[in-house]
């Protein structure tokens, strides 16, 4: 039997106990499955809402995680592959985060702790025991505004580039934000200085990073009619060049909106922006160039199949108590502030 048949037949049998979630850069023969698709802030406001007994999660590991953090007692979240993890969220552990915080508020200073959603768990845990809170590349804006009238500064993690973009668009003087060096476990971050409104852990997108400015400029040169859209995960200088820069959702709006006939050049992973050239046929949709997600690609439909005929049996994804209830507090922020 096809892994196709096996999800199609799970579904009918399981029907409103089976909720399957997915991600947009999500290949298509997993995406064609979910119940929902979105980005990481619509996936995770949709998890409060979820009846299902049986949450599948194809995404990364965090993105299950998160799901795990929100669900209801009783109910179980899957992910197709435990591996598929994410080289960003890797980049900042918990006990580091710790330690970095401890040495910004050393001498009284209040540093509020931020992280994108691409992080662990235990990262999110940090940041709801101290105040602070996280954040999506949708809402970045709106929770660095409020983490900034949380205290006197923001420890932004683990995304170097999102980060600087955010505070770029919040009018923030570049001179006010400093990217720190957090090697030897953190012993050369000082205690905050008053100038310094954002702190910046030194994170990236592995994906993101591949698009660089020479790519806009030969756009710009062959094609100077042509569209440019970018992820806020690329570097300032890549954002700086294009003409539009936002999360998942906003890409998806701004082609949609774009007039037929034009041509558009995408900057984020090569499964979104696949999907948008074959979803609007009266425009030319093109990576700016192609750059996949290897983690992303581990979540297939065999083992989307896989999952689906073993989940009374399967380990199910758990976050301990004493991780999962601040790191809730900390997603509740979030979800309260941009509700």
């Amino acid at each position: 039997m096809t892994p196709t048949r096996i999800i199609t037949e799970r579904k009918e049998a399981l029907g409103a106990k089976l909720c399957i979630l997915a991600h947009h850069y999500q290949a298509d023969d997993v995406v064609r499955h979910a119940d929902i698709l979105g980005d990481s802030l619509e996936l995770a406001r949709r998890i409060d809402g979820l009846g299902a007994e049986h949450i599948v999660f194809c995404g990364v590991h965090f993105m299950a995680e998160t799901a795990a953090i929100l669900a209801r007692p009783g109910q179980k979240v899957h992910i197709p592959d435990e591996d598929a993890s994410c080289v960003m969220a890797d980049m900042v552990p918990a006990a580091l985060a710790e330690k970095v915080l401890a040495a910004l508020n050393r001498d009284g200073a209040r540093i509020i702790p931020l992280t994108y959603v691409n992080s662990s768990a235990a990262v999110k845990a940090v940041c709801g025991r101290h105040g602070g809170s996280v954040c999506t590349s949708a809402n970045a804006k709106t929770m660095m505004k409020w983490a900034l009238n949380q205290g006197d500064g923001v420890l932004f993690m683990p995304d170097a580039n999102l980060g600087r973009n955010t505070a770029h668009a919040l009018g923030i003087d570049p001179a006010r934000t400093l990217r720190l060096d957090v090697r030897g476990q953190g012993r050369h971050v000082a205690a905050a200085d008053p100038t310094t409104s954002i702190y910046l852990w030194p994170g990236l997108c592995a994906v993101h990073a591949l698009f660089h400015t020479e790519h806009v400029s030969a756009v710009r040169r062959d094609e100077p009619g042509a569209l440019i859209l970018v992820h806020p995960e690329c570097s300032p200088e890549v954002v700086a060049m294009a003409d539009g820069a936002g999360s998942t959702s906003y890409l998806i709006k701004a082609v949609a909106e774009a007039p037929a006939g034009s041509t558009i050049y995408v900057g984020t992973e090569w499964n979104l922006v696949n999907r948008l050239a074959l979803r609007h046929t009266d425009r030319t949709v093109r990576p700016l160039r192609t750059a996949l997600c290897s983690n992303m690609a581990k979540i297939t439909e065999e083992n989307l199949a896989r999952t689906l005929t073993t989940l009374d049996t399967a380990e199910p994804v758990r976050v301990d108590d004493d991780i999962a209830q601040p790191a809730r507090i900390a997603l509740q922020r979030m979800l309260d502030a941009c509700r």
